[in-house]
């Protein structure tokens, strides 16, 4: 028997996660940002175009700490606190795995006499 998975019942603590899941995304973003920056800095020979890249990389360092404390405080991210957050990561990894498993669309998609068929 197929489950309708766009009921909503199965959706419980989805948007949590999703929130989650963007967060984390986001952080890693800017973390890439970051990197690209100080690689940037090295390579650029202009004295006005490493202050803006510094600037730059300053603001995205705040932003990595604003992402990293709010994921603290929702209990998304434990930093300090390695079992924690491999307790959490292998969470995350089974509700993957679980979605990965789930049947979303039907098997038989054969739109015959859904539509109007014109005559052969």
């Amino acid at each position: 028997m197929n489950q309708d998975y766009l009921d909503p019942k199965y959706a419980e603590g989805m948007p949590k996660m999703a929130d989650s899941s963007f967060a984390l995304d986001f952080l890693l973003t800017v973390k890439t940002g970051i990197r690209y920056y100080a690689v940037a800095l090295t390579e650029t020979a202009s004295a006005d175009l490493r202050q803006a890249l510094s600037r730059q990389m300053e603001q995205a360092i705040d932003l990595h700490q604003e992402i990293s404390e709010l994921m603290i405080e929702k209990g998304w991210l434990y930093p300090h606190d390695v079992e924690k957050q491999i307790e959490l990561d292998i969470k995350a990894a089974d509700m993957a795995l679980a979605i990965a498993d789930m049947e979303l669309f039907p098997t038989d998609t054969d739109r015959l006499g859904t539509f109007a068929t014109p005559n052969k």
